[in-house]
């Protein structure tokens, strides 16, 4: 990339604004008070990152520094396009500057933007939690201990006390949904279960929601075993999509149990 990448990168984005789409991100967003909201579509925003994917770090830590909200979103998803295609200790790079900048990503649209698409590459280099035995005197970088590793950063993030953290945790797992492993996403919702934020419900109930898309049985026993201990918000998000007798099944035990203990 060119010296002036960044500010024709800014350049561009403040030329994208709708001023209409402002007014609409103000309500659904309800940013902090001096956060300042350009009004950029989210898939015009990856297009930009795809043409900027070779932005400089620390460029992109200038964006992500930036109080303007569409400037962090974008250097998320320049992140992003970075992650995807580097590999071993350059991935890991990227991941980890990600990780020491969590306080940058300080909404859900953000999160959510961020969270599978630049974790995720890494947590899949390597084999499904739990698939590969380590003898008591292998290895200790094998790779179910790497693997292990990763896993251990979703539980760190998921025992903050920045909301935004936590939320990162469980939308991280998305990637793993979508390769099928379900097992990491489970234990994180049921682990949040008690979570004082209706955010991290609601990131719980659409992962559910995206398990049950894959394996409709998998999500099912697990509200079978849990359904009474989960938010009640949690509930309604994950089962969006099962049938609706399956759906009111899981609506009235949740609505039931509350009464009862209420009772």
């Amino acid at each position: 990339m060119t010296i002036g990448a960044l500010e024709k990168l800014r350049s561009e984005l403040r030329g994208l604004a709708e001023p209409g789409m402002r007014g609409q991100l103000v309500r659904v967003l309800r940013p902090p008070d001096d956060d300042e909201l350009l009004g950029v579509r989210v898939p015009v925003m990856r297009e930009l990152a795809r043409r900027y994917r070779g932005l400089a770090r620390e460029d992109v830590d200038v964006l992500l520094r930036s109080r303007v909200h569409e400037e962090r979103f974008a250097g998320l998803l320049v992140l992003a396009e970075q992650v995807r295609t580097a590999r071993g200790a350059e991935r890991k790079a990227l991941v980890d500057f990600y990780l020491a900048r969590t306080d940058r990503v300080d909404n859900w649209d953000l999160v959510d933007g961020s969270a599978y698409v630049v974790l995720g590459p890494w947590l899949l280099d390597g084999p499904a939690a739990g698939s590969a035995e380590v003898p008591a005197d292998g290895p200790s970088d094998s790779p179910a201990d790497r693997t292990a590793d990763r896993l251990e950063v979703l539980d760190e993030l998921a025992g903050s006390a920045w909301l935004w953290d936590r939320r990162i945790a469980v939308v991280a797992t998305l990637a793993l949904i979508r390769a099928g492993r379900f097992e990491p996403t489970l234990r994180l919702v049921h682990r949040l279960r008690g979570d004082p934020e209706p955010l991290i419900h609601k990131a719980s109930g659409w992962m559910l929601r995206e398990i049950g898309r894959r394996d409709e049985q998998t999500l099912v026993d697990f509200l079978d075993r849990h359904v009474t201990e989960l938010p009640r918000i949690t509930v309604r998000y994950a089962v969006e999509r099962l049938a609706p007798d399956a759906r009111a099944r899981f609506v009235r035990t949740r609505q039931g149990w509350v009464g009862n203990r209420i009772s």
